[in-house]
């Protein structure tokens, strides 16, 4: 009778646990690292002030002469589809692989001439690159390089979507316009 006695409680605990683990199914779960970077204002943007939301994160650099200007016309057609689809309050976030020349004044610029508005896409710089580096490969699994003798860097293609606790949980090509919608749709189903 005395190891029954234990049983419920050691029950419970494991209910409780297993209610304790990631809310959201993704393709993986990556610990986005904590941040706190100028956005396109000059105003700090951490990790924290993004709790709570879904954010969709992706790294570019306005002198960048392939990938982008479709990513970041493709971030423009989210930010409008997530707002045809009522969800507003999801956060799209640009890191600049090239801080020392995308100021916020450049990045403004690059994403209004391309259909964005900044009502909820913050454009993050004023990092060093190394950090932004260091910050990619850990948070995302993604490399980031300067390409030698130029000003282009390699970086990920991709749209990132984090989860309110902070974990990226899925990856789509960035330069697909038609992945926009999936997104959407992925997102939805998980609110």
């Amino acid at each position: 009778m005395s190891g029954i006695k234990w049983l419920l409680p050691i029950l419970l605990l494991v209910i409780l646990l297993s209610a304790c683990g990631d809310k959201y199914e993704g393709d993986f779960s990556y610990n986005v690292q904590d941040f706190s970077y100028a956005d396109h204002n000059g105003e700090k943007l951490s990790k924290s002030d993004l709790e709570g939301k879904f954010w969709v994160a992706d790294f570019i650099f306005t002198n960048c002469t392939t990938v982008c200007p479709p990513m970041t016309a493709n971030m423009a057609k989210l930010q409008d589809q997530l707002k045809e689809a009522g969800l507003e309050d999801v956060q799209l976030v640009s890191f600049s692989v090239d801080p020392k020349h995308d100021t916020h004044k450049i990045m403004k610029k690059y994403v209004k001439s391309r259909g964005g508005s900044l009502d909820n896409w913050h454009l993050l710089t004023g990092y060093k690159f190394d950090e932004i580096k260091q910050f990619s490969i850990k948070s995302f699994k993604s490399a980031v390089e300067k390409v030698a003798d130029s000003n282009q860097v390699i970086h990920a293609t991709s749209f990132f979507v984090v989860t309110p606790e902070g974990n990226a949980i899925k990856r789509y090509d960035g330069r697909k316009a038609e992945n926009m919608k999936k997104i959407v749709e992925d997102i939805k189903s998980m609110k």
